[in-house]
């Protein structure tokens, strides 16, 4: 997809479909249409009158060869009420509008932007939405597969603009775009096909094109620095273990300025539960629980493009959690890499076995900021669904960034407590601590658990567990993998 903006009339703009946000205030006040409705031919005034239309968020109208416009098709899109209007509400009627071209086979659209917004943020925000909704999950089929692709998005501007804050926006937002988009296909990819050593080999070729360092850590350098958390997961699965490592070129200079901030993306490429094997029920997402990683990896491609000098740690821990005669049984007492001794109670907490060994690493290459995100606890989902991700840490000036970027990202998050009483859900009479507690509490018990091998290192913890698909699709996305977690970590870092 191309993004070309345009500073013209957007009467006199030529495209298949031409998408105008209305507001609900909007309906009520047509006066403030009066200009489109001229140019339509009364049109807005009539469609509004007649109830056929609400601008509710994400409604939308069609209307085929409209008069005194030179598209094919003029979209009302509704953009909600003017007082909850957000940026991320931007992105997602951007999103919502080229879906709807989409339906009718365009291949070039225009949105006209709400004059209320400024131009250089919302050329930004337009371009992520069209690129995140010009995505489809259909990977591998090979019949009923139709291009419907935008060739050509325009974001359309009024008045006198600054020229160079809407191309290097744009630019951000392709960036951005593509990784999230990236992630996405990660995620979406079946288990027998997302290896961990595929993962690492896609890491290895994305990373060499931006100029990101990479390097895989194998089976064989996991046993001797003593990664047995990690290594407890893998034991039974044939996949071996990799662990991808990224710096971007200010984490390697000498001396590199701090804070040298650590991603850390749970990477579970597929979990069946190992010997505490998971129902049969929705088993099939789980080929997606290595999105944590795979938001880790994005966040880091877009960072090479965005902000290479910034000093930035990628760590991924790849893992497959399978049962069989050399798995891992409940019961059994792992060292971990820190040297703290674990008791695995249940091999379905396999998580956080990963990220304490990955987390714990990442401290000794130098991180003073430790930012991860993992698929971690169904806990999570329960508390919060599909509305917001659960954040706990230690940083809590980091954790007051993150909600405040919620309105700009559109990734929701709620901070959950972090009490050290909760610790006491996880301790153990044979070992220094056992992987899971009861059920109270789940989602904070296990961030718990990720802060023994944090200790003193500033923190955050984002529990993205139903979070990170759609399974009933949206407006402005296709169903399946969300690549949740990349803008909330770009927009910390680069802003």
């Amino acid at each position: 997809m191309q993004i070309k903006y345009c500073l013209e009339n957007y009467a006199s703009i030529a495209c298949d479909l031409l998408a105008y946000p209305i507001f609900e205030e909007d309906a009520a006040n047509v006066a403030s249409l009066a200009s489109l409705d001229k140019t339509t031919q009364k049109t807005v005034n009539s469609l509004l009158a007649s109830k056929e239309f609400k601008p509710e968020l994400h409604k939308t109208c069609m209307i085929y060869r409209p008069a005194g416009l030179k598209t094919s098709h003029l979209l009302f899109v509704g953009a909600g009420k003017k007082s909850e209007f957000t940026p991320a509400k931007l992105r997602d009627i951007a999103g919502t509008a080229v879906r709807a071209a989409r339906s009718i086979f365009c291949k070039k659209a225009a949105f006209v932007c709400p004059k209320e917004q400024a131009a250089g943020l919302a050329a930004r925000l337009m371009t992520e939405g069209a690129m995140y909704a010009n995505y489809d999950a259909d990977l591998y089929k090979t019949k009923d597969r139709e291009d419907r692709d935008i060739e050509i998005f325009m974001p359309v501007f009024a008045g006198r603009q600054n020229v160079k804050e809407i191309e290097e926006n744009i630019r951000c937002g392709v960036i951005v775009g593509e990784a999230v988009n990236f992630a996405r296909t990660l995620s979406n990819e079946p288990a027998n096909i997302l290896t961990p050593a595929e993962f690492a080999a896609r890491a290895m070729n994305s990373a060499a094109g931006v100029g990101l360092d990479v390097s895989v850590m194998e089976k064989a350098e996991m046993e001797s620095l003593g990664m047995n958390a990690l290594l407890a997961v893998s034991k039974g699965s044939d996949q071996p273990p990799k662990m991808v490592v990224l710096r971007t070129p200010g984490a390697l200079k000498k001396g590199a300025r701090k804070p040298i901030v650590a991603v850390v993306g749970k990477g579970i490429t597929f979990d069946s539960g190992g010997i505490s094997l998971k129902p049969s029920e929705k088993m099939e997402e789980m080929k997606s629980d290595m999105s944590g990683g795979a938001a880790a990896l994005g966040t880091m491609l877009a960072l090479a493009k965005l902000c290479p000098q910034k000093p930035v740690i990628g760590i991924i821990p790849l893992v497959e959690n399978l049962p069989s005669g050399k798995a891992t049984k409940p019961g059994d007492v792992v060292k971990s890499y820190l040297g703290k001794t674990i008791e695995i109670v249940n091999t379905d907490a396999e998580g956080r076995l990963i990220l304490a060994d990955a987390i714990a690493y990442a401290r000794t290459l130098g991180a003073t900021q430790i930012l991860d995100a993992a698929t971690l606890t169904g806990a999570c989902a329960v508390a919060l669904g599909n509305i917001n991700g659960g954040m706990m840490g230690t940083d809590q000036k980091t954790i007051d960034r993150l909600r405040a970027n919620c309105r700009i990202t559109g990734e929701g998050l709620w901070q959950l407590p972090l009490d050290d009483a909760y610790s006491k859900a996880i301790r153990s009479e044979i070992a220094d601590m056992k992987n899971v507690g009861n059920r109270m509490g789940g989602a904070i018990t296990a961030a718990k658990f990720l802060q023994e091998f944090v200790e003193d290192t500033p923190w955050v913890h984002l529990d993205i567990a139903g979070m990170d698909i759609d399974t009933e699709g949206r407006p402005f996305a296709c169903k399946g993998a969300t690549g949740f977690g990349v803008r909330t970590f770009v927009q910390l870092l680069f802003s």
